[in-house]
């Protein structure tokens, strides 16, 4: 008697599941799975409070994601047109590289030493050369940086540019901002772009 039980049970889950699917509720699902992983950018705008505002950033750009990553909260932008990636970290008290290294002559080092405290990186980053510095401006103020190249590991593009610095918002709270491209498609006006427009 258990088995027939159950047995009408499937029957009527699946007669439910079929019409629940049938009357549009893939769609409604589909949909609300599609809100949860990829949020209109008005959501993720506020999501992204945390770590600045960016209300003023131009239509090129566009936010792909406002989370926590590996205890950090951080926003990761995309230039639509380059592909080029730009991210603001929040490292809360965790500072990853401060504008004291930036500045300093070993900060090829302090970048490598950096890189090999991140754990469980599915990045590994083979080699890896400072080949400028310079000033840009965000969060208000101007902000020193760096230039590097980089031959990574585990991903199909191999080799990047891109820029790396660090600054202080109006609450004293540290900001690093990356920005990378493949290597013959970097272009420092999108990252300046960019990050200008961050308070």
């Amino acid at each position: 008697m258990g088995c027939l039980r159950n047995i009408i049970r499937a029957i009527i889950i699946t007669l439910a599941a079929v019409g629940f699917m049938s009357l549009g509720g893939r769609e409604l699902v589909g949909k609300y799975i599609n809100n949860w992983f990829n949020p209109p950018q008005d959501v993720m705008l506020e999501r992204a409070k945390k770590v600045g505002d960016f209300s003023k950033i131009s239509d090129e750009f566009e936010l792909e994601r406002a989370a926590g990553i590996m205890g950090y909260n951080a926003v990761v932008a995309e230039h639509k047109a380059s592909g080029q990636k730009l991210l603001v970290v929040d490292s809360n008290e965790k500072n990853i590289i401060s504008k004291e290294d930036i500045q300093s002559p070993d900060v090829e080092q302090k970048l490598k030493n950096a890189l090999s405290k991140v754990k469980y990186q599915s990045i590994t980053f083979d080699e890896l050369k400072v080949t400028k510095r310079g000033m840009l401006n965000s969060y208000g103020q101007s902000a020193p940086y760096v230039k590097f190249d980089a031959r990574i590991k585990k991903l199909p593009v191999g080799e990047i540019s891109g820029i790396i610095s660090s600054v202080e918002n109006k609450d004293g709270e540290q900001r690093l901002l990356l920005s990378v491209n493949e290597k013959d498609k970097y272009s420092q006006l999108i990252a300046e772009e960019f990050f200008k427009k961050i308070q």
